[in-house]
């Protein structure tokens, strides 16, 4: 063996890294990306809250609580998930049921439930990651693909929390919840014509439930398609946000610069619409960087969707995977005025802990099954 042979075979600092952080369960790659993308928009978040260090700190917080939510999910065997997702998804149910009957009323919805001794919280984002498992522990020794009955008992596990959550009202979490349990079913190789079946009797539906959705949620329909109808009312949000994208450009006003944000044009400013305070002040170049961040974060999750032995594995990441990416095109979709707002956060940039510390218990999971031998 020569010299160079033996040089070419050490380890490089990088490997050793890499393998540390593996040992616990760590992906190195979708960590550092989780990490950059929480960096930008910690930044973004800092001029859209006008530089208010406290609120700033609080968000700074939230994310290091989401961030250990991830490294302790990481840590947990996948055979913990797989024996726990029923019970989970059962305790949800639950929940979901004691909120309209005993939940917290705010603008007109009940989404939220006050237990002695705990913190006030969402039983709904529970059910964001507990769906998915729920559906892929249901699939996971029967015959794939699924046959109408096993396809038919997936789609029951994903329409009661659906159901329960929509009628809150919370049309946004609920679609959320649906496409994660959806994304389960797809991936478990449903035939095609079943899937043609689903979309024509669903297209056949939509008089139906046109006819259910409250008024408010019918008039973010109709200034869908024509903003100006209502523009000091139900178009004023989408109107200022296409104004705050178009006016940032290629390169952006500069951070901080942003007037329709800091001039109070812009609702919702560091929560839903923060995609229109990136485009505003750091244009179109921020964007797209914002947008590869995403993508290799969604690149390398289905990758490792690829890379899992077990039936179960493979359809939890590839649906927490796909999940992800619903999360960011509804947001940016909504934003840009391509479709309804439905109050979507925009993933680890937008204010706020709860969807983010459910977003990263997603990525913890991921990094289990992974990450753990066998799995």
């Amino acid at each position: 063996m020569t010299n160079y042979d033996f040089v070419r075979s050490l380890p490089t600092g990088q490997g050793l890294r890499g393998r540390r952080l593996t040992r616990i369960h760590l992906d190195p790659l979708l960590l550092a990306v989780l990490l950059a993308i929480m960096g930008f928009g910690l930044v973004v978040l800092y001029s859209a809250l006008d530089r208010n260090v406290s609120v700033f700190t609080g968000q700074v917080l939230r994310l290091l609580a989401a961030l250990t939510v991830l490294v302790v999910a990481a840590q947990l065997d996948p055979r913990i998930y797989l024996r726990w997702s029923p019970f989970v998804y059962v305790a949800g149910i639950v929940l979901l049921v004691l909120v309209l009957v005993m939940g917290d009323t705010a603008k007109g919805a009940k989404r939220w439930l006050d237990l002695p001794g705990l913190p006030r919280f969402q039983p709904s984002e529970i059910m964001k990651i507990s769906v998915p498992l729920a559906v892929a522990w249901y699939l996971n020794d029967r015959a794939l693909p699924p046959s109408l009955k096993d396809l038919m008992v997936s789609l029951a596990i994903i329409g009661v929390p659906t159901g329960l959550i929509a009628i809150q009202p919370d049309l946004g979490t609920s679609i959320l919840i649906a496409g994660a349990g959806l994304a389960v079913v797809a991936l478990s190789g449903v035939y095609w014509r079943w899937i043609a079946v689903a979309v024509v009797a669903a297209m056949a539906a939509a008089p139906l439930l046109w006819m259910n959705m409250r008024d408010y949620q019918k008039e973010r329909v109709l200034t869908l398609f024509d903003a100006e109808r209502d523009p000091l009312g139900s178009g004023w949000n989408i109107i200022q946000s296409t104004t705050a994208i178009g006016s940032g450009g290629v390169f952006g006003k500069g951070l901080f610069q942003g007037t329709q944000s800091h001039l109070d044009f812009l609702p919702e400013s560091q929560t839903d619409f923060i995609i229109a305070v990136v485009a505003e002040e750091l244009g179109l170049v921020g964007v797209v960087f914002l947008l590869l961040l995403y993508l290799v974060v969604l690149a390398r999750a289905l990758y490792m969707a690829t890379e899992a032995r077990h039936t179960f594995g493979r359809l939890v990441v590839g649906a927490l995977a796909l999940t992800f990416f619903v999360y960011v095109f509804v947001n940016i979709a909504m934003v840009s005025g391509l479709l309804p707002v439905v109050g979507v956060p925009l993933p680890l940039v937008s204010y706020g802990g709860t969807a983010a510390i459910t977003l990263m218990a997603s990525f913890g999971i991921m990094m289990s099954i992974h990450t753990h031998r066998g799995w």
